[in-house]
């Protein structure tokens, strides 16, 4: 992103937004409620309109597409809340992940989303809405690998979920990033996430002020005072 700006009707969230993640990364962005990064989230992957500025993904510009061919370029999103369909099984949750692809690959994709996630094998019967909290972001998480992304997308995975939850999702990151995915990981949980990423962008009232490597951000004294409580 460069410049990105965008928002809802005629209130502005973003401004001016410069973020990139690289091949094999995970970047994670974090900031307080309110601070833009849904926003951001939302019009990566075009769900909101782009106001200003340039989205790019492998040299090609993204920018103004609709999200079923920023989808098919190689972007999947993990909205926050998970967005499952209840009412449909595991299976059929994680089948959805595949609309948009026609080759014959698609079993093979759904039984590597049971290795990564054997849970969901287990639970591939079950409606989706009466998994736990944290099978559900499992759920949310297999659905988007379903398309086999080249850039993950993830909307504060840490949502309602106890800390050994998250810190096992996080875990599940580094497995999915290490087989060459890369991950735009948005947090609020500041301190899981800058110990699993590369990269960190800090935004305050919808512009980035702060941004570096995962070590440096967690080692600036503002960051420490107001996200880690130190």
């Amino acid at each position: 992103m460069r410049d990105l700006r965008s928002g809802y009707g005629a209130v502005q969230v973003i401004w001016d937004v410069t973020l990139r993640v690289e091949a094999g990364e995970i970047v994670t962005l974090i900031g307080n409620n309110g601070a833009g990064k849904t926003t951001t989230m939302l019009t990566l992957t075009g769900l909101l309109p782009v106001w200003g500025g340039e989205i790019s993904f492998e040299s090609r510009r993204v920018a103004g597409l609709e999200p079923p061919d920023i989808a098919a370029r190689g972007l999947a999103l993990v909205p926050q809340g998970r967005r499952l369909f209840g009412a449909m099984s595991v299976e059929e949750n994680l089948l959805m992940g595949a609309y948009l692809r026609r080759d014959r690959g698609v079993g093979d994709t759904l039984r590597h989303v049971y290795d990564i996630l054997p849970r969901l094998r287990e639970r591939r019967r079950q409606l989706a809405g009466t998994l736990s909290g944290g099978e559900q972001q499992m759920c949310a998480i297999g659905r988007a690998l379903m398309a086999r992304p080249k850039l993950l997308c993830i909307d504060e995975l840490s949502f309602g979920l106890a800390p050994v939850i998250t810190a096992g999702m996080l875990d599940v990151l580094c497995e999915i990033r290490a087989e060459g995915t890369s991950v735009l990981l948005v947090e609020q949980d500041v301190e899981h996430a800058l110990a699993v990423a590369d990269r960190a962008y800090v935004m305050e009232g919808g512009r980035i002020v702060l941004s570096g490597a995962a070590a440096q951000v967690y080692d600036d004294p503002v960051v420490r005072t107001a996200y880690l409580g130190l």
